[in-house]
């Protein structure tokens, strides 16, 4: 095997709190090892246009506590296609760059995978993403942020609820995993949680809403975008026609859970991932993501960890039926 005296660094997919932190932890790990680290922005994109440049110490500093991506991130076409992964190959031989860093979710590492197959680039994948639904790692990076971020906008929104006496429909990302709504529907005391591996009778919830407690002042629906009974105005429409009585309203919190200042479990998690990343790298390992399980940083094969989660802990589902009460 080649000896890595140069990394890539790059962010993939959309943002996530705590990619900064990441790509901190990288950046300074690399120089601890006196490695070259090139920030390649723009993703994919960026790779296949060459679009880098050497960072050092400073370059780093003051962003571990900012949200987004300081190397931005974007699709590409090109990357696709068996022409622009070869052109990805010759920037970085031109840039002299021995390894990559790749941080993102399971299209980044889908991406990774290919390229590794076709040009034999040594690839570890750091998994940045809110939806929390990559295998191989207990949680992903900005998931606890954003199921923070609905927690306390919902504890906003069930304020004006208990106001004015109303059920509120509370939309939160999750197109194929129902993760975000489950831990933040338990956090606010959800009456109701639909998430899409739950695969329930909506009507069963109604049944549900209708035998508990009727002098409720106030009831939060939370609903993963990707859930089966439809988005928050479908099921605000059948709570409508079940209940013509309530005063329903719906939220959809959108891209307000990939924003804001990642929490310290977050930025911990970053940390301790982009350091196993580099060291990774320099033990020989290539093709797998790292992660972290109970106390442990594990790595995980890219073709296993972007199989996505598609059941959820029974007991979260239990509890929440429970204490829905």
């Amino acid at each position: 095997m080649k000896q890595i005296k140069s990394i890539g660094l790059f962010t993939s997919g959309g943002d996530a709190p705590g990619m900064n932190a990441a790509i901190r932890a990288v950046v300074r790990t690399g120089l601890y090892y006196d490695l070259k680290v090139f920030g390649i922005t723009r993703g994919y994109d960026g790779l296949v246009k060459g679009d880098l440049y050497e960072m050092d110490a400073k370059s780093v500093a003051n962003i571990i506590q900012r949200g987004g991506t300081i190397l931005k991130t974007a699709r590409s076409q090109e990357f696709l296609t068996v022409e622009g992964r070869q052109q990805a190959y010759d920037k970085l031989q031109e840039a002299g760059i021995d390894a990559l860093v790749a941080i993102g979710g399971d299209g980044t590492f889908t991406g990774a995978k290919k390229f590794i197959d076709e040009h034999d680039v040594p690839i570890i994948g750091i998994p940045g993403t809110i939806d929390n639904d990559l295998q191989g790692t207990d949680f992903t990076i900005g998931y606890d942020t954003a199921i923070n971020t609905v927690v306390d906008a919902v504890d906003k929104i069930r304020d004006t609820a208990e106001s004015h006496d109303r059920v509120f429909i509370v939309e939160v990302m999750g197109r194929d995993s129902g993760l975000i709504a489950l831990r933040s529907g338990i956090g606010t005391g959800a009456e109701a949680i639909l998430i899409p591996e739950a695969n329930l009778d909506f009507s069963d919830t109604l049944d549900r809403m209708d035998k508990t407690r009727k002098n409720k002042s106030s009831r939060i629906i939370i609903v993963a975008e990707g859930d089966e009974a439809g988005g928050a105005f479908e099921v605000a429409d059948r709570v409508k026609n079940r209940f013509p009585h309530y005063d329903v309203r719906v939220s959809v919190l959108g891209h307000i859970q990939r924003g804001g200042k990642p929490s310290c479990m977050d930025r911990v998690l970053a940390s301790r991932l982009g350091v196993a990343a580099v060291e990774g790298l320099l033990a020989g390992k290539s093709g797998e993501m790292a992660g972290l399980i109970g106390p442990d940083v594990c790595f995980t094969p890219f073709d296993r960890a972007i199989k996505h989660i598609r059941e959820v802990n029974p007991n979260l589902l239990k509890i929440a039926n429970i204490l829905s009460l």
